[in-house]
């Protein structure tokens, strides 16, 4: 009787979804014949969904350094400095214990021992095929010897190219060829966030790699100590020490967007973060150490804040994400694309500013002439300007090293005077003292406006005169010239 009753159930399903399916089918049909009379939608069988997040399979190919490594431990080399006498790099970075502490590792057990050198060492980056090198400034500044090492213990002795402390970038040159290097990427384009590298020779220990992420970007940690200083530094959190100093901060794909320039520290060693120098500023600033031995730095002539909730209660205006100007230089280029003190800056060359170091590191990617688009709020307004930027004598010249030494050695930038100059004061050329520093005219009593018309009884018209008069020019020279109040002055002095 059970075995009876359990047929009759099992027939009675069958049947049940039999006619479910007839049914189903008959709607079907029904419905494609008057699909029109129904004010139904349907989502399509491949319809997009968007997440709210979606994290990728960490456990895939997106931790896998091992291209990037191979891409780079062989284009970063061990660069050994020699000092005779101790020097300043030395005091600054080992005389005290700073909690901003430098990835320049040394011998601190020769310290003071005049007849033995000093000995330290720093990481570089192979940038070209051909033997140029990126380094820190500080790791090479001053030193008598520079040798590099490559990664397959192969030496060379090392040319100092050029410098910028400014920067803190130095451009090394060893006689080499078909030299492994890491191809530039885009700091621009790094994220908070992201995986990177960080390759380098901590404790001279050769060829060694660490990863991290990027922790933030445009930092400034004051720790170049030098009023042109331009810091906007990508810290991370890859483990770095003294050592690494000039080595390469890489991303995943093996391209270069830094080098690694210092550390965060209470003891010396890597504590929790590092900071290195973008490679949009190393790009810019390696370019024109090889062209022109020196930087091709653009000013935009502002003195410039964070914009903070304090600042806006203080200026009573409204806080909006951007740049403060607290003041504008007389000529700049700032000043004559018609900025004023109180102005916003909130975007330039296409990137929304939020901190002065941002706009600090836009600068430092151009060059005099270069222009740039400016938005920025004035009196609650929205307003845009092109600015041309200008170097730092207010012109649009592109400076010569030679020039750049005279001009450093006098103290002084010129200018060429005009003809209602000349015929005011009863001359028929000269050139104008534009604006005095510290130097030989300012030390013998030059003062600005003053007008030069002899050098050592040589007629000076031109700048261009004036440069190559002084350059040729050994022990006491006697200056001639007037004021524009039309008294007569005599200088002399000793180059």
């Amino acid at each position: 009787m059970k075995h009876l009753k359990f047929f009759q159930f099992i027939s009675m399903a069958i049947l049940g979804g039999l006619f479910s399916l007839f049914s189903l089918k008959v709607y079907e049909n029904n419905f494609e014949k008057n699909k029109d009379k129904y004010n139904t939608s349907f989502p399509k069988e491949n319809a997009p969904v968007q997440y709210a997040r979606y994290a990728p399979n960490l456990t895939g190919s997106n931790l896998d350094f091992t291209f990037a490594a191979e891409m780079t431990v062989h284009a970063v080399v061990n660069i050994r400095t020699e000092y005779q006498r101790k020097s300043s790099v030395y005091d600054d970075f080992f005389g005290n214990f700073d909690p901003l502490r430098d990835l320049f590792g040394g011998n601190q057990g020769w310290y003071g021992h005049s007849q033995q050198p000093i000995i330290a060492a720093g990481s570089g980056v192979i940038i070209s095929p051909d033997g140029y090198i990126i380094t820190n400034n500080h790791v090479v500044q001053e030193a008598d010897y520079i040798e590099v090492t490559l990664n397959n213990k192969e030496s060379f002795a090392a040319t100092l190219v050029g410098t910028d402390p400014s920067t803190d970038i130095a451009l090394l040159k060893i006689q080499s060829t078909d030299l492994p290097y890491i191809a530039f990427g885009n700091s621009d384009s790094v994220r908070v966030g992201e995986w990177v590298l960080a390759v380098g020779n901590p404790f001279n220990l050769s060829s060694t790699v660490t990863a991290g992420i990027v922790s933030a970007k445009a930092r400034n940690i004051n720790i170049l100590g030098r009023n042109d200083a331009i810091e906007s530094f990508i810290q991370t959190d890859a483990a770095v020490n003294q050592g690494n100093s000039g080595g390469a901060l890489v991303n995943t794909r093996g391209e270069l967007i830094g080098i690694n320039a210092a550390i965060a520290s209470n003891t010396g060693s890597y504590t929790g973060y590092s900071f290195a120098i973008p490679v949009n500023i190393v790009r810019k600033v390696s370019k024109d150490l090889l062209e022109y031995g020196q930087v091709q730095r653009a000013f935009l002539g502002v003195e410039v804040a964070d914009m903070t909730s304090k600042l806006a209660e203080q200026k009573n205006i409204q806080k909006v994400p951007g740049v403060f100007v607290s003041g504008v230089l007389k000529n700049s280029a700032a000043a004559d694309a018609g900025l004023k003190e109180g102005d916003i800056i909130i975007e330039m060359d296409s990137k929304n500013l939020s901190s002065a170091s941002e706009l600090l590191e836009i600068i430092a990617t151009k060059t005099p002439g270069d222009e740039v688009k400016v938005f920025y709020i004035r009196d609650g307004k929205q307003e845009e300007a092109n600015m041309k930027l200008k170097n730092k004598y207010d012109n649009y010249d592109i400076l010569q090293k030679e020039k750049e030494s005279i001009i450093n050695l006098l103290g002084a930038s010129f200018e060429n005077i005009t003809k209602e100059e000349a015929d005011n004061l009863g001359i028929k050329y000269g050139v104008k003292v534009k604006k005095i520093d510290s130097g030989k005219l300012r030390s013998y009593g030059v003062r600005e406006g003053f007008i030069i018309t002899y050098i050592d009884k040589t007629p000076v018209k031109t700048t261009d005169e004036l440069y190559n008069i002084i350059k040729n020019k050994k022990g006491g020279i006697l200056i001639e010239g007037v004021y524009p109040n039309g008294m007569r002055a005599y200088y002399g002095f000793g180059l």
